[in-house]
């Protein structure tokens, strides 16, 4: 579903040019969770973004579902992830002026679903908030906006879901149970899952996870996936 060969990115410095991704390979079968942990300014999140399309490498190549994104204009980019991948974000990204239900709609709406209402009511459902649909942002705790932008990204039912720090600005008990929800969406969607945390306990619960350090990856280990 993801391969990655030779990935590299470098930007200039006042001294020369930093390498921030070094020869990165990696192939992400569908259905995998995979897990990228490492430091702050190891390259995690410019990984993140160059898997997803949002920015372009300095050499190499990116493959979604078989197709080399990095050679496609940004309007070509962005139809290959409006058709394969969703994001979740550690600070939610709602729009605060729309409701529950018409952030989970929005992007149903521009990808053109005749049902997205019906869409977005049903995976509101799924994550607990059919009561607070026609709530605000600033009506919902940290947890229930995370839940509402969990109802967003699975709601499109992309292949590949993006999650960047999801539980970063929750506490322990809520970053716990929207953990649990997001593990319990994904198994139930078969989604292709690349998940950057600090969290350890969150990485571990994916069937693999990878170590950004110095630019490079390395396997940590290999498990049975979600506990």
């Amino acid at each position: 579903m993801i391969k990655t060969e030779d990935l590299r990115q470098q930007v200039p410095v006042f001294d020369g040019v930093l390498d921030i991704l070094k020869g990165i390979n990696l192939h992400i079968q569908h259905g995998e969770s995979v897990a990228i942990v490492g430091s702050s300014g190891s390259g995690k999140s410019t990984l993140l973004g160059m898997l997803a399309g949002l920015d372009v490498p300095s050499s190499g190549t990116v493959l979604l579902d078989g197709e080399d994104i990095t050679r496609l204009d940004e309007e070509a980019r962005a139809k290959v992830r409006a058709r394969l991948v969703s994001f979740v974000f550690q600070n939610f990204q709602l729009l605060g002026s729309l409701t529950a239900l018409e952030n989970v709609m929005l992007p149903l709406e521009v990808n053109g679903f005749a049902d997205a209402a019906e869409r977005a009511r049903n995976y509101l459902h799924k994550v607990g908030l059919s009561a607070r649909e026609h709530h605000y942002p600033r009506q919902l705790s940290g947890g229930e906006q995370q839940r509402v932008a969990l109802a967003r990204a699975f709601s499109s039912e992309a292949p590949i879901l993006f999650a960047d720090e999801p539980t970063g600005n929750l506490d322990a008990e809520t970053g716990h149970a929207i953990a649990d929800l997001l593990f319990s969406l994904n198994e139930q969607s078969q989604t292709t899952l690349v998940l950057v945390t600090h969290d350890t306990g969150l990485a571990r619960r994916c069937q693999r996870q990878l170590k950004m350090r110095a630019g490079q990856l390395e396997e940590i280990r290999l498990n049975g996936g979600p506990q």
